[in-house]
C-alpha cells in the first residue's frame, strides 16, 4: 500500500518524468494528468487504452530512495524505486526544477522535500 501511495503522490506532480530503463531499452512518461490505480499486485500508471502506461509488480519493489544528486550546474531530483537486487526498476525525475539562468525553482524543491518528510529518505519494503 505504500508504494501506491508514494506513486499516487508522485502523478499528482506536473512535470514528473516516470523513466524506466534497462540496457536495451527506456521508456519516459509525464506524469501530467496520469491516472493511477491498484488491481492485486499490479499498480497500472496512464490509461490502458491511452497512448502510453506502465505496469508496476506491487511485490517485486523492495526498496525506495528520495535522491539529492549534485551535477556541475545543478542538483537532480529524483526517487528511485529498486528491486530486490539493488537494481533500479522505476525512476520518478522532477523536471522543469530550473529556470532559463539557472535558478532553482523553491516551490518544486519544497514538493520534493515535503514526499521525502512525509516518507522518509529511503524506505524499505
Amino acid at each position: 500500500m505504500l508504494l501506491f501511495e508514494i506513486l499516487s503522490d508522485l502523478v499528482k506532480i506536473n512535470d514528473i518524468l516516470l523513466i524506466v530503463k534497462n540496457t536495451s531499452a527506456t521508456s519516459e512518461i509525464k506524469s501530467n494528468s496520469l491516472n493511477i490505480k491498484q488491481r492485486e499486485n499490479w499498480i497500472t500508471i496512464g490509461d490502458n487504452d491511452g497512448p502510453a502506461h506502465m505496469h508496476i509488480n506491487n511485490e517485486m519493489i523492495k526498496s525506495i530512495e528520495f535522491i539529492q544528486e549534485k551535477k556541475s550546474e545543478r542538483t537532480s531530483f529524483s526517487v528511485r524505486f529498486f528491486d530486490g537486487n539493488g537494481e533500479r526498476v522505476l525512476a520518478a525525475f522532477f523536471t522543469k526544477m530550473y529556470d532559463d539562468q539557472k535558478n532553482l525553482n523553491f516551490a518544486r524543491k519544497k514538493a520534493f522535500e515535503d514526499l521525502c518528510k512525509k516518507y522518509g529518505s529511503i524506505i524499505q519494503i
